[in-house]
């Protein structure tokens, strides 16, 4: 597979926008195509709906983050798209995860919610003492992605893989050793219509955050639409990881056992966040490769293994194909509900080093980013 663009950005959010819509003004064609489609198609809206609903989001986030919205804004220019489409990939993620919680609450109902495997690693189960991140996110096989680097006023620096066209990251770490990595998750109080700030919006001030509080705040500082997985780790000074399994309305923290931690795309404990998971056929992958990846991580420990080699070994894992942690398209499904692995990333957030798969990582190599 082609090596992922990687956007070195200016700092200031309009020009840094203008420079992400101008150079990847074609893969933003694309992405937006390719979701036109699926909310037609899955989510039973068309796109004037989508855009409506998107153009409320734009508000909530120009009160969230004005220089996110100067960014947006910034790539409308470049790109040479409107507004309302640049709102549509932007909020992407409350409107099309809203609209598959409420499909598959209805009876027979299913569509597919993707799917991720994330973990951690902290230096006290680590081969070489550092804390590591990483994740495989699986997606819609069609969604093309980029990595966007940034250096701020003092030499802060944050490098992030996104979905082209959405001007935050959502999967990557920043030069204070702060690291990100995410799980979609579905419940039954997921509603786009609470207008709250945007998951991609509180992704990208998550990976600006200087210390650990401070992202934590930021997730659990107001309530969200939707649901959604938050697993962060920094190492400065001393290593920390912290786990939040969101809903809309309350969450709750989960911490390394053993040095370990793994997460997929369902709540550990739903009844204490008194939710519901509309998972349909989700529901089997999930759990299987929550299992796989905890089974992986305390073995790789056994045989003092989890270092960067032996943690893309992990991520290249093919147990239960095609629904692996490694994730290939499963030929049981319909065509349009096949996702698989778009990328894999792995942050050494001790050495400030992230290396990142822009593909299945068994057939695609890591780039290596400094930070």
């Amino acid at each position: 597979m082609p090596e992922l663009r990687i956007l070195d950005l200016p700092a200031a959010p309009f020009e840094a926008g203008y420079h992400h819509g101008r150079e990847a003004a074609d893969l933003i064609a694309h992405n937006l195509g390719v979701y036109f489609d699926r909310f037609q198609r899955e989510a039973r809206l068309s796109p004037n709906e989508v855009r409506g609903r998107a153009r409320r989001y734009l508000p909530v986030i120009e009160a969230a983050d004005p220089a996110y919205a100067d960014a947006m804004r910034g790539a409308v220019e470049g790109s040479r798209l409107s507004l309302d489409d640049l709102a549509v990939l932007n909020a992407r993620y409350e409107l099309i995860y809203s609209q598959y919680s409420a499909i598959n609450q209805e009876n027979a109902a299913h569509v597919p919610a993707g799917g991720c495997t994330a973990f951690a690693v902290t230096p006290e189960a680590s081969a070489d003492g550092h804390l590591w991140l990483g994740q495989n996110w699986d997606w819609f096989p069609q969604v093309r992605g980029l990595v966007l680097r940034a250096q701020h006023p003092g030499g802060f620096t944050v490098a992030a893989f996104t979905e082209a066209g959405i001007v935050g990251g959502k999967i990557g770490m920043n030069s204070a050793g702060l690291g990100l990595v995410i799980n979609g998750l579905l419940s039954h109080r997921d509603d786009w219509r609470r207008l709250r700030t945007p998951f991609h919006v509180r992704t990208w001030k998550l990976l600006h955050a200087q210390t650990l509080s401070d992202a934590v705040r930021i997730i659990t500082g107001e309530e969200r639409s939707c649901s959604a997985n938050f697993l962060l780790g920094q190492a400065n000074g001393r290593a920390e990881v912290v786990d939040l399994e969101t809903a809309p309305h309350a969450a709750c923290t989960l911490v390394p056992s053993a040095g370990l931690l793994a997460h997929t795309n369902h709540f550990v404990d739903p009844a204490a966040l008194q939710v519901r998971q509309p998972l349909a056929e989700e529901k089997t992958s999930t759990y299987q490769r929550a299992a796989r990846m905890q089974h992986l991580l305390k073995e790789g420990r056994r045989a003092r293994m989890l270092h960067a080699q032996g943690l893309r070994s992990i991520l290249r894992d093919h147990a239960g194909h095609p629904d692996s942690v490694c994730r290939h398209p499963n030929p049981a499904l319909p065509e349009e509900e096949r996702v698989e692995t778009v990328v894999s990333v792995l942050q050494d957030l001790t050495a400030r080093r992230m290396y990142v798969a822009g593909g299945t990582p068994c057939l695609t190599p890591y780039q290596e980013i400094e930070v």
